[in-house]
């Protein structure tokens, strides 16, 4: 008879799992995952997300939250959110239209459609992003891999979304258009995209949150990766304690839009005594 046909073998065999350390997990507490980037006692969150899966957080104003592809073949599509005010949410159109660009990387801030920033991109070493393609559909992955749903071999990044943004109360209709970290496409002369890839591992990339965001990622391919098979190596996700960019930080004054984004943000939060 195997070990877990009774309840009592199950119980045994599950409990004997406790302590086992899978490739991709979270770490539980937090500050036990091995070589912190910070104090082991400031981190909140270190989890290694499978290729083809998702996670999810709260994080509270001034965390710092660091991606990093340590095989190059990570793709970490994001969405925020305003931590108990969903309406207010990454606006991707905005975050490019604002700041005149829409190339992502250090100094670039993620902005609602309230004017107001979200997170700011303090550190990047990949440079391989994306604002422009958003993440893959059930359609779409269906054509191209024979499957796009969330427990087949080839899940598509909105599936995954839905799933993560059910989990803090939020339906697909709260869903727009999401960034990419990691993998990048380039603008041809023609209008037509050029698919970049990544720049291999070990790259990395940190935010800071502005506000008390909800945090949705989705580790998948790109949509615009041009390999036939489903390609999508873990992603690992670091979170610590820190502090709010403040007007003494040389990114408050970067640019004029940046200094009017921080500023609203600045106004909403002390109007609401948060700051």
């Amino acid at each position: 008879m195997a070990a877990t046909a009774t309840t009592y073998g199950a119980r045994a065999h599950a409990r004997a799992q406790e302590g086992t350390r899978a490739e991709a997990m979270p770490v539980v507490p937090a500050r036990d995952w091995p070589d912190p980037p910070c104090e082991a006692g400031h981190l909140v969150w270190a989890e290694t997300v499978a290729g083809g899966n998702y996670t999810h957080r709260v994080l509270a104003r001034g965390t710092e939250l660091r991606f990093t592809d340590p095989h190059g073949d990570a793709c970490a599509h994001l969405l925020l959110y305003a931590d108990g005010r969903p309406w207010e949410r990454l606006n991707v159109a905005d975050t490019v239209k604002v700041q005149w660009n829409a190339c992502l990387g250090e100094g670039v801030l993620l902005l609602s459609d309230q004017g107001r920033v979200l997170a700011s991109v303090v550190a990047d070493t990949s440079g391989r992003h994306d604002a422009l393609c958003g993440t893959s559909t059930l359609v779409r992955n269906t054509e191209r891999y024979g499957d796009g749903s969330p427990q087949s071999p080839s899940p598509a990044g909105r599936e995954l979304f839905k799933l993560a943004a059910a989990k803090n109360g939020l339906e697909p209709r709260d869903l727009p258009p999401s960034l990419s970290f990691f993998q990048g496409v380039r603008v041809r002369e023609d209008g037509t995209l050029d698919f970049t890839g990544s720049a291999g591992p070990g790259a990395g990339v940190t935010l800071r949150a502005e506000q008390d965001v909800t945090v949705l990622i989705a580790n998948v391919p790109h949509p615009a990766d041009d390999r036939p098979h489903y390609v999508s190596s873990p992603l690992e996700v670091l979170a610590w304690r820190a502090a709010p960019t403040g007007p003494d930080d040389p990114l408050w004054d970067a640019t004029p839009e940046g200094r009017r984004a921080f500023l609203n943000t600045a106004e909403f939060l002390a109007a609401r005594g948060l700051a």
